[in-house]
């Protein structure tokens, strides 16, 4: 079976992601925290405005594990965990890491998802906006490949 070549988030497009984030957060006028992971949850690179609200700095580095680590959008998640939902709980798991509102989205590569940008400093639905201003970095990238 041939080996499948997967796109990897290495550290210039990890550059250019986060970047491209904060110049929209910048257009927008919020100050914002942005961080890329890998597909293990390993930061890859990582940006906080000046002035930006110091709690940025931990919900944008966990919003992206939490969207690696379970391959959704962070702010897809929030009807999920609650009472009656199919992941109750998720969002004490991992020592209270996992994120469950905007501002997380995964990186895929066909099936597989090989990292994610968390994003924070915003309103939830800001935060998403501008992570997906990230994603559309790297899908122009996978793109080129």
């Amino acid at each position: 079976m041939p080996k499948v070549t997967r796109m990897e988030i290495d550290l210039s497009l990890a550059k250019q992601i986060t970047e491209k984030c904060v110049d929209q957060a910048k257009s927008i006028n919020v100050l914002m925290s942005v961080a890329v992971v890998d597909m293990g949850g390993n930061l890859i690179s990582f940006a906080r405005m000046d002035d930006a609200e110091i709690a940025g700095q931990t919900l944008a580095i966990d919003k992206a594990f939490t969207s690696v680590s379970n391959r959704i959008a962070t702010k897809e998640l929030a009807d999920l965990v609650k009472p009656g939902g199919d992941l109750i709980g998720l969002n004490s798991g991992d020592h209270g890491r996992y994120i469950v509102f905007g501002g997380g989205v995964p990186c895929w590569d066909q099936d597989k998802v090989v990292g994610a940008i968390g994003v924070s400093g915003g309103t939830s639905i800001q935060d998403h906006e501008i992570a997906l201003v990230g994603l559309k970095v790297f899908t122009d990238a996978l793109k080129s490949t």
